[in-house]
């Protein structure tokens, strides 16, 4: 199948930042599977041509290539929705939606737009149902087992994590450096910055614990008397509710034991507590990081569990059959 993906080819479409998350999932994920895929990196070519002329070229691509599919992923008005428009008279069209729990404005400004459209959602397509929007298809996270894999190298730290600075995850980190163990932490904002991919997942298989954190702002009275910027983050963030993630799978398909915080449906993909470890708050974190620090074969079983449930379940090639079987192109 033809395939061109609409999408960022970088983090933010920042080339320093490295490849962009849909590049190392859908684009590769799509070429091993075996479909024809190409990249338009609308951001790239805005940068350069400026935004009308990007969706132009857009148009003209989709005239030239003639796909079975354009997937997009959005960022925020880089794309006209009358080129969206234009191209449904070409080909088969599909948007990922990846944060339509608090970008729910957006995600339904952009729905309509669409042949068909995602979200991670676990009651995602009930809502949209109502809103009479029926082009909804249910699409969480997963992760590409070729780039997300166990490794055989020993575990160096006790505790890590990797991903960007936030406020409320500086709180927590710091909580469970003050109970006498130290977090090595990777990623923007932080001392040792962002690390490449490569790096991200042999990090992944050296930690005993792979901690997955929230940026959600939270309305814990300690952390937000403890830090003023904490306050201001909590009071601005359009952030209300938890989220799954794609960490939730990238970890799991290292074979690695995660220590993440609770999201509503998470036990749909994975058994708590014999396929992922949960915490319920600053305190049960710190508890639980103790607790399974102290049980090497109880996190031994539960990262095996659920690297299993993920390759079976949870990989994109799973993903992308299932979603290209449903809009009827399988």
């Amino acid at each position: 199948m033809k395939i061109i993906l609409v999408i960022m080819k970088y983090d933010y479409g920042i080339p320093a930042r490295g490849e962009s998350y849909e590049y190392y999932n859908f684009f590769c994920s799509l070429k091993k599977i075996g479909h024809d895929v190409s990249i338009f990196d609308y951001m790239s070519l805005m940068n350069a041509h400026g935004k009308e002329n990007m969706n132009k070229m857009l148009l003209d691509t989709a005239k030239k290539e003639n796909p079975d599919l354009m997937v997009f992923s959005l960022y925020t008005d880089q794309i006209e929705p009358s080129t969206v428009s234009s191209l449904r008279t070409i080909t088969k069209t599909l948007c990922f939606f990846h944060d339509d729990t608090w970008r729910v404005d957006f995600s339904r400004y952009w729905a309509g737009h669409f042949d068909h459209f995602t979200t991670p959602d676990i009651y995602g397509v009930y809502k949209y149902s109502k809103l009479d929007m029926h082009n909804a298809l249910h699409f969480p996270f997963g992760a590409n087992h070729e780039l997300y894999k166990r490794l055989d190298v020993e575990k160096i730290y006790d505790v890590s994590f990797v991903g960007g600075w936030h406020p409320y995850r500086q709180w927590l980190v710091d909580k469970i450096r003050k109970s006498g163990i130290n977090v090595h932490t990777f990623g923007s904002g932080w001392k040792n910055g962002i690390v490449p991919h490569e790096e991200m997942v042999k990090i992944f298989n050296q930690s005993k614990i792979n901690l997955n954190l929230s940026n959600s702002s939270n309305w814990d009275a300690r952390y937000l008397i403890s830090s003023p910027r904490g306050l201001l983050s909590r009071l601005r963030s359009k952030k209300t509710v938890e989220q799954l993630k794609a960490r939730h799978f990238e970890i799991a398909a290292t074979s690695s034991f995660q220590l993440s915080y609770y999201v509503e449906g998470l036990e749909s993909y994975y058994k708590i507590g014999k396929e992922i470890g949960i915490f319920a708050d600053a305190d049960d974190l710190v508890e639980k990081v103790h607790y399974y620090l102290e049980d090497s074969e109880l996190r031994e079983s539960v990262a095996n569990a659920g690297y299993t449930r993920t390759l079976q379940e949870h990989s994109f090639e799973a993903r992308f059959g299932k979603v290209f079987r449903e809009i009827g192109l399988i």
